[in-house]
């Protein structure tokens, strides 16, 4: 998808003159630009996801000032931009026009959108390509894991068919599988220590308190999913 929102590239050309037409970013769109006036929170310099329905609810409170056909497009544009996107892949709850949190992100959306500004983003500085694509793997897999869902589960509700963003979901979902494997091993290394702590058993083998809490914390929940 294209972001309508980014700045125009700037010519191949020989070096402008005061005279020389600069390039602009692309105004936004007017329906936007009432949008950030009657809504900063959700539309204006920073962005928050929107419930579903927003659009109706949109209609009904100022139908008699917003045209239905321009803010459909006003819509399409904002929701396709890489800053809502960002906030969407944030995991951030969605909100509805009092700004009120009124429903959880759906661990799908949230990989959709991490996958989609992944694909617009460049690589950070001195960071190559495959460093980039492990970066997005682990980020991956931690929403998997925050998701409370099996593996085919988010395959199922993720429905992704374009053969790049399924290997790298593949690659991700391996990744944390090996994950798993390695909470389960200390899950049972705890149960067989007689440590009367995760931060005891910790201290025992070197290992950081928090991480031997997530640990037997993933492990925990992965039992919960196999008997559910």
């Amino acid at each position: 998808m294209t972001d309508t929102t980014a700045a125009a590239p700037a010519p191949d050309s020989a070096p402008t003159t005061d005279s020389t037409p600069q390039p602009s970013r692309r105004a936004p769109h007017p329906v936007l630009v009432q949008l950030g006036q009657l809504y900063p929170a959700l539309f204006g310099a920073t962005v928050q996801p929107l419930k579903r329905g927003i659009f109706q609810d949109l209609l009904t409170a100022h139908g008699e000032v917003l045209d239905k056909a321009q803010l459909k497009v006003a819509m399409a544009i904002h929701t396709r931009s890489t800053r809502y996107l960002q906030a969407v892949a944030s995991g951030a709850a969605r909100h509805d026009l009092q700004g009120n949190a009124v429903e959880a992100m759906a661990p799908e959306h949230v990989l959709h959108a991490v996958l989609e500004v992944f694909k617009r983003r460049k690589p950070r500085p001195g960071e190559t390509v495959e460093q980039q694509q492990q970066r997005l793997q682990r980020r991956i897999a931690q929403i998997f894991t925050d998701s409370g869902l099996t593996r085919e589960a988010l395959l199922e509700r993720a429905n992704i068919k374009e053969p790049t963003a399924l290997a790298t979901l593949t690659a991700a979902l391996d990744y944390a599988a090996e994950q798993d494997a390695r909470a389960e091993a200390v899950q049972r290394a705890f149960a067989a220590s007689g440590a009367a702590s995760p931060a005891a058993f910790a201290q025992m083998y070197g290992m950081h308190p928090k991480a031997v809490e997530r640990q037997l914390a993933r492990a925990a929940q992965l039992q919960a999913l196999r008997s559910a």
